[in-house]
C-alpha cells in the first residue's frame, strides 16, 4: 500500500482543541480559548505613558546607553537605563534596560528591570508575561500573587474568564508545579461560579499529577456549562485511559453534534489510535460543514492515501492546493500535498504526471530530496541524461556542503540504476576531491568501484572510512564480504567482519557475510549457523540464496531448493540466484 509521507496535521494559525487521546496538551490552544483572550485584551485598560518632556539630559542618557550597549558594555547601559525609567517613570526605559540584561544573559538584573516596568505599566500583558517568565526561571514564584489578584479584580466580568485561563498558561511553565497550582487556587477562589475557573483548576491540577482533583474540576465545569466544548476536551484531556477519553467525546458528540472542535478532536484521537477509516468519515462530516476548510481536505487526502483510497485521496489534495491557491495569507507549505499527489500519479504508472507534481514544489526544507526524486522518476523513464541534469542544476542552487553531497550521491546513484558503473564511479571520484573526508561519499565509491572490478580503490576507500570512523561496522563487513566472495584472504575477512559482528550483533546482512566467509573457509557447521541466524533476522532472497547452497553443498538439497524457490518468488530477476543455479547447475 502507498505510504503517506505527511503528518495529518498541517501548520495553523486556526488549530483545533486538542486531541481527545492519551497524549496530553495544552488546552490554551482551543479557538475559543484564543478568541476569548483576545476580547479580553481588548476591553482591559490602557496603560498612560506619562508626558515627560524628552529633555537634553534625558536623550543624551537614552543614547549614551545605547552607545555602550553596542559597544559591549552592557552593564553601564542598563544602569542608566533604569536609573531614567525611574526618574521619568517611563515604562519603554524599563522595558528596554530588561531587553539589554536578557541580552548580556543577566536574569537578576532583567527581573529588577522587569518588576519596575510592571509597576510602571499594571496593565501590559507583555510586562506581566515577561515578569512571570523570569520568575519561573527561580524558586520564589509567590511575589506574583498579588499581581494576578489584582488584575482579575480590575477585569470587566466579561472577560475574567479568558484572563484565567491565561493565566494557567503563565502559571503552566513553573518549575514547582505545587507552588503554581496553590497561587492559581488562590487568585481563582472568588470566582467558584465561572466556568473557565474550573477549566484553569483541571489543568493546574493535571500539571500537578492530581488526576482525580483535575477530573473533578472538569466535571464541575461540564455541570455549569453541559454544552462547553473546552469542558468536555479538557476532561478527555486529564482523562489517564485513552478509550475513556475517546468515549467520552464520542458520547458528547451524540448530544451536540454540531460541536466542531470536539469533532475534530475526535477525529485526530481516531488517527492516532490508527482507526483510519472511522477518522476519514468524521473528516468528511466536518468537511459538509465547510466545503473549503484546508485542515479537513489536507486531512481528508491523507487518510484516504492510509486506507488506500488514491482516487479520492487525489481529488480531496487536488482540492486543497486550489483552495489554499486562493488564500495567499495563509502561510501552510503545499509541499508534502505534491510528494503525496507524486506518489499516486507514480503508484498508476503515470510518470509523466509524478514529475509534474514535483516540478511545482518550490525551493525549501524538501527541494534537495525532491530534486533527486525528480532525477529517479526520468530514470525510470529511460532519461539518464535528463535525470542528470536536474541534479547538476540542483548542485548549482544547494546552499551548502551537505546539500551537495546529497547531490552527488543522487547522481551516482542514478548511474549506478542505469547500469553506468565507471560513470558512477567518476562522479563520486570528483566529489571526493570537494570532500575528501565523507564517508558517505567514500563508502559509496567503494561500492561503485567493487561493481567495477577497481578493488584497489575499493579497499583504499573502506580502509579509509575505518580509519576516520573506527566504528563503522558497515565498512569493516564491506570489505572483509568482498574479500570473502573473491575467496581470498580469509583469515583476514573473518577478521573484519567478526569486528563489525561485535559493533552490530543483530544486523543480519553481517551474520550473513560471516557466515559466507566460514563458507569459504571450509567450515560448514559454523557457516550453517550463522547463515540460519541472519535469514531468521531477516529473511532477505540474497541471505536465503547464500544459505542455500551450504545446504546443498551439505546434501540438504530439498531444503535448499525450497529456499531457492522463496528467494525468486521474492525477487525474480536476482543476478546472484541466476548465477547460483547457473553454477551449480540446478534447475527449480
Amino acid at each position: 500500500m502507498l505510504s503517506a509521507c505527511a503528518s495529518l496535521q498541517q501548520p495553523s494559525e486556526t488549530d483545533a482543541a486538542p486531541a481527545a487521546s492519551g497524549k496530553k496538551q495544552t488546552l490554551v490552544k482551543a479557538s475559543s480559548a484564543r478568541k476569548g483572550q483576545a476580547k479580553a485584551k481588548a476591553q482591559q485598560p490602557e496603560d498612560v505613558v506619562p508626558p515627560a518632556e524628552l529633555s537634553e539630559e534625558i536623550l543624551f542618557k537614552i543614547l549614551s546607553s545605547e552607545i555602550a550597549f553596542q559597544r559591549g558594555q552592557w552593564q553601564a547601559a542598563y544602569v542608566t537605563l533604569l536609573g531614567t525609567a525611574q526618574q521619568t517613570r517611563d515604562p519603554r526605559l524599563a522595558k528596554r534596560a530588561a531587553e539589554i540584561a536578557l541580552a548580556a544573559r543577566r536574569p537578576n538584573e532583567a527581573l529588577a528591570a522587569v518588576r519596575l516596568w510592571t509597576e510602571l505599566a499594571p496593565h501590559s500583558d507583555e510586562a506581566l508575561q515577561n515578569y512571570l517568565g523570569l520568575i519561573m526561571l527561580g524558586d520564589n514564584i509567590g511575589e506574583i500573587q498579588p499581581l494576578l489578584t489584582q488584575r482579575l479584580a480590575e477585569a470587566a466580568p466579561q472577560a475574567r474568564g479568558p484572563m484565567i485561563l491565561q493565566i494557567q498558561r503563565l502559571l503552566s511553565r513553573a518549575r514547582d508545579k505545587t507552588a503554581a497550582f496553590n497561587i492559581l487556587q488562590a487568585v481563582t477562589a472568588p470566582y467558584p461560579n465561572l466556568v473557565e475557573t474550573h477549566l484553569a483548576l483541571s489543568q493546574g491540577a493535571f500539571a500537578n499529577r492530581d488526576a482525580v482533583r483535575a477530573r473533578d474540576e472538569a466535571n464541575q465545569a461540564l455541570k455549569l456549562k453541559p454544552d462547553s466544548e473546552l469542558a468536555i476536551l479538557t476532561l478527555a484531556q486529564v482523562t489517564q485511559d485513552p478509550a475513556e477519553a475517546m468515549k467520552l467525546v464520542a458520547d458528547f458528540l451524540k448530544k451536540y453534534p454540531d460541536a466542531r472542535e470536539v469533532r475534530i478532536a475526535y477525529a485526530r484521537g481516531l488517527v492516532e489510535q490508527k482507526q483510519f477509516e472511522q477518522a476519514r468519515s468524521q473528516f468528511q462530516v466536518l468537511l459538509k460543514d465547510d466545503q473549503e476548510d484546508l485542515t479537513t481536505l489536507f486531512a481528508l487526502g491523507i487518510l484516504n492515501v492510509q486506507t488506500n483510497h488514491l482516487p479520492e485521496a487525489e481529488t480531496y489534495l487536488k482540492r486543497y492546493l486550489q483552495v489554499l491557491a486562493t488564500q495567499p495569507e495563509d502561510e501552510r507549505d503545499p509541499t508534502q500535498a505534491l510528494l503525496l499527489l507524486s506518489q499516486i500519479a507514480e503508484e498508476r504508472n503515470d510518470i509523466p504526471a509524478a514529475l509534474k507534481w514535483l516540478e511545482q514544489v518550490e525551493p525549501g526544507e524538501a527541494y534537495i530530496n525532491v530534486q533527486i526524486r525528480r532525477a529517479q522518476l526520468l530514470v525510470k523513464r529511460g532519461d539518464i541524461n535528463g535525470a542528470r541534469a536536474v541534479l547538476q542544476q540542483a548542485q548549482a542552487e544547494a546552499g551548502n556542503d551537505r546539500e551537495q553531497m546529497q547531490l552527488i550521491q543522487g547522481e551516482a546513484q542514478v548511474l549506478r540504476d542505469g547500469e553506468r558503473y565507471q560513470d558512477a564511479a567518476d562522479v563520486l571520484s570528483a566529489g571526493l576531491k570537494r570532500f575528501p573526508e565523507s564517508t558517505d561519499l567514500l563508502y559509496d565509491y567503494a561500492m561503485v568501484t567493487d561493481k567495477t572490478g577497481n578493488y584497489k580503490d575499493m579497499e583504499t576507500a573502506l580502509r579509509k572510512i575505518i580509519e576516520l570512523t573506527p566504528n563503522n561496522q558497515h565498512a569493516y563487513n564491506a570489505l572483509g564480504y568482498s574479500f570473502a566472495d573473491r575467496n581470498i584472504r580469509l583469515p583476514e575477512a573473518v577478521t573484519l567482519i567478526k569486528k563489525a559482528v561485535q559493533l552490530a550483533p543483530e544486523d543480519a546482512f553481517i551474520a550473513d557475510s560471516l557466515g559466507w566467509a566460514e563458507f569459504r573457509l571450509g567450515n560448514l557447521d559454523e557457516a550453517e549457523k550463522e547463515l540460519r541466524r541472519a535469514y531468521a533476522l531477516r529473511p532477505d532472497p540474497e541471505i536465503g540464496i547464500h544459505l542455500g547452497e551450504i545446504l546443498w553443498a551439505r546434501g540438504k538439497q530439498d531444503e535448499a531448493k525450497r529456499l531457492w524457490r522463496e528467494a525468486q518468488s521474492k525477487d525474480p530477476k536476482n543476478d546472484v540466484l541466476k548465477s547460483t543455479l547457473d553454477r551449480l547447475k540446478v534447475q527449480l
